[in-house]
Formats: C-alpha cells, structure tokens, sequence
C-alpha cells in the first residue's frame, strides 16, 4: 500500500470514529433552552429529613444541612429509599438531584408516585426515572404512568438531557391534578398527559405516596442485564435537595379519600384555574423538548401495540 493510500484510510478512519463520536455524544451538545415560568418558585421546599421516612437500606441515607438534603446509595449489599410521611390525592413534586459520577449502566434513580403498598394488585405509579449509562450513553429520563395495576398498558417515553446531570443539582418535576399529569425538568415541560373520559381506567386516581430510591436496575433497565452494574465503581450516590411536596394530603382512614370539598380548587392551587392546563410559552418550550430529546414514545411502539392506544391518535 502506498504512504498516499495509507494516509487516505487513516484519514478515512478518523473522519468515521469522530463522526460516530458526534452521532452517539450529540445528545449531550448545549442547548439553548426556552424560556419558561419556573413552576419551582410557587410551592415551598419541606425539611426532607421530616416529611419522608426509610423505606429500605436504612444504612445507605445520609440527611445533610439540618435535613434539608439527603444522599441515597447503592452498593454490592444494598440500595436506599425514602417514601413520604403522607399520601396524596394530588399535588405538584419536585426535587432538584444531582446523579451518580461515572460509569453506571443498570444504576436507576426512582422518584415517583405510587400506592402498590396500599393496593397491590390495582396500584396506580407516576414515575420518573433516571437511567444511568456506560461509554457508549448518557444517563436519560424515562417518564411513565398506570393506573390500576395495567403495567402493560404502561406510557413510558425517554428523554436525552441537554445537560450533564452528575456535575450539579436540576431540578426534576411532576404535576398531578385531575386535569393533568405533566412531567418536568428544570421547569421545561417535558410531557403532558391529560385526563379525558376516553380513557378513564388508566389515569392514576388513587391518593398516592412519594418516593425517591436508588437501586439495580441491571435485568430491567439494560436489555436483559446486557450491562450490569459494576461495583468496582461504587457507591453509587445520589443526593436530593430542594425538595417540594404540595396539594392534598389524603385522610388515611379514608382508602379513596377526595379533597373536593375541603379544598376546593379556589382555595388549592395545585387543583385550581392556575395549573389546570399548560400556557402557551410551555406548550413552546415542551415541543421543543419532545423534538430535540425524545427518543422513545409507547405511541411510536408498533411492535408492541398493534392498536395504538387511544390517546396516541
């Protein structure tokens, strides 16, 4: 071969790696985000160390700042979690986290809704999850609703970040009401699923309580274990702050206990006028999401839904 040929396929092969580079790391690329009303700034931030109890790896949870922030791990022996003090019929929940350095593929950071303890077999969940990541992806966000146990009727949808999540604290979102679920991330809409008559069954009704875990997810969350945690690079550490849980607290005597009549949408803002429906400088910002950073939606599944579900149409 001569040095003119050799230098053409060498050439040829950086051009192909960076290029491959760029394709697989674009996600990561600075966005210039729109701007939007933080929905942060209307609710207060609750001591976390009092509103939320252990749920597992008790051992694993450190409260910091007067209990104002708390850092979850997950090693060889053990996750962590923490479920809140009280169940909700609704509200708004927000936390601002800051995820694991480094390599974490099958590392998963939950925070979310759910009754599964309550109702087991007919449990409604709202989730957010963090995925982590190995060389070849970054962590994302996968956002998801059921209600009544339909675990196969799940409505997960993946997001890419526009930032770095391991480097400091964003802000992560979810607003529930009887109009709407709408999933946030540093105040920028990223999903909105509304509450229609069409489909009834599946939209989360049942007072339900807050979580924030950490744990493996290798079987679930890497094809089959394809990528599975690898504790040469743990603890893994999460830490939550900032945290927000408002709305109505559910009388736990009562199994579907409603808030309608002690609080009326007047007098509630998390049910009433201001939060029943997205403005129109957040419809903006949440298309710009969901064309920049989806990469998944339940509605483009084909395989898996041979009759797309209703909503999608």
């Amino acid at each position: 071969m001569t040095h003119f040929h050799l230098r053409q396929k060498l050439l040829f092969s950086f051009i192909l790696i960076l290029s491959l580079t760029t394709f697989v790391s674009s996600h990561s690329r600075p966005y210039s985000t729109p701007s939007v009303t933080h929905i942060t700034d209307s609710f207060p931030h609750v001591p976390i160390e009092s509103a939320f109890s252990n749920a597992f790896g008790a051992s694993h949870v450190k409260f910091l700042s007067n209990g104002s922030m708390v850092t979850l791990a997950l090693d060889k022996i053990s996750g962590s979690g923490l479920v809140s003090q009280n169940r909700y019929s609704y509200g708004f929940f927000s936390a601002a986290i800051k995820l694991p350095a480094g390599l974490s593929p099958g590392v998963v950071v939950a925070f979310y809704l759910s009754n599964a303890d309550k109702f087991p077999h007919s449990h409604d969940e709202i989730d957010i999850e963090l995925l982590g990541h190995d060389k070849r992806n970054d962590w994302v966000i996968q956002t998801n609703l059921y209600a009544n146990g339909s675990v196969s009727t799940g409505r997960e949808e993946k997001f890419y970040l526009w930032f770095d999540p391991t480097q400091q604290h964003h802000y992560y979102s979810i607003l529930w009401n009887s109009y709407h679920t709408v999933f946030f991330v540093d105040n920028i809409p990223m999903r909105e699923f509304t509450h229609k008559n069409t489909y009834p069954f599946i939209y989360p009704s049942k007072p339900m309580s807050l979580y924030a875990t950490i744990w493996d997810g290798s079987e679930w969350a890497t094809h089959g274990g394809k990528y599975p945690v690898n504790y040469k690079y743990g603890p893994f550490v999460v830490s939550f702050t900032e945290m927000e849980l408002s709305g109505c607290i559910a009388d736990p005597k009562v199994p579907f206990s409603s808030c309608s009549n002690s609080n009326p949408s007047g007098l509630d803002p998390v049910n009433g006028a201001e939060f029943n429906k997205l403005s129109q400088q957040q419809i903006a910002a949440m298309d710009w999401a969901r064309r920049k950073l989806m990469f998944y939606s339940y509605c483009n599944d084909r395989p898996r839904y041979k009759v797309l579900p209703a909503e999608c149409h």
